[in-house]
């Protein structure tokens, strides 16, 4: 199956939770309990199953990262091939993909927008073309906007928007550069929440 393309809105309140696919969150809010189609705002509660629930999480961080199904299941079969915490590995991953970086720098409002300003090759990585939205960073690299893209309409003010961003522990942003760096790997504090972890990786685990 394709990434979903459609009504962002709808996918949030499957889900009867803010997934930050949307920049206007309050226009989110306002339908957020009611489930999407005709028969949404009579839906009765169903009480879901543990496989259900596992279902759901997995189905929630997809959205989330505008991940496919195959990605997901690589990144949960290498976390649980690395030492540690497979649950914390996992997130790290996540969140050091190259179009996260981007969004969580403050050069895109979405993931979604993110996602596209990379594929189209609107950025270095340590002074390099860059444009796969997968790729992993690592501590130490440094993110930049390249200069024959500063001009455009999109990026205008593009550094008053990063200076005044409320940046992750795990990052910096020089705003006059136009460039972010990874300080170190993302902390639990950082970590999305609107998912659970271990309920994802448990639905795995048994597949």
């Amino acid at each position: 199956m394709g990434r979903n393309i459609g009504p962002k809105n709808k996918i949030a309140r499957r889900f009867k939770i803010n997934l930050g696919l949307k920049t206007n969150s309050s226009k989110v809010a306002r339908r957020l309990n009611q489930a999407p189609g005709v028969h949404g705002p009579n839906q009765r509660r169903v009480t879901l199953s543990a496989f259900g629930k596992q279902l759901l999480e997995k189905q929630k961080a997809k959205a989330v990262y505008g991940i496919r199904e195959r990605q997901l299941r690589k990144y949960v079969e290498k976390a649980s091939s690395m030492a540690g915490d497979s649950g914390v590995t996992l997130q790290e991953m996540l969140e050091m993909r190259m179009d996260n970086v981007v969004y969580r720098l403050g050069f895109a409002t979405t993931r979604a927008q993110a996602r596209q300003f990379v594929s189209h090759s609107m950025f270095l990585l340590n002074g390099k073309k860059m444009n796969i939205p997968s790729h992993i960073v690592r501590v130490g690299d440094i993110i930049s906007l390249k200069v024959n893209k500063q001009k455009k309409q999109v990026f205008e003010n593009i550094s008053d928007k990063l200076q005044a961003k409320e940046l992750v522990s795990w990052v910096s942003v020089d705003a006059a550069a136009k460039s972010g760096k990874i300080l170190a790997k993302p902390m639990s504090k950082d970590f999305e929440k609107v998912y659970d972890v271990k309920l994802i990786t448990e639905y795995y685990s048994t597949r």
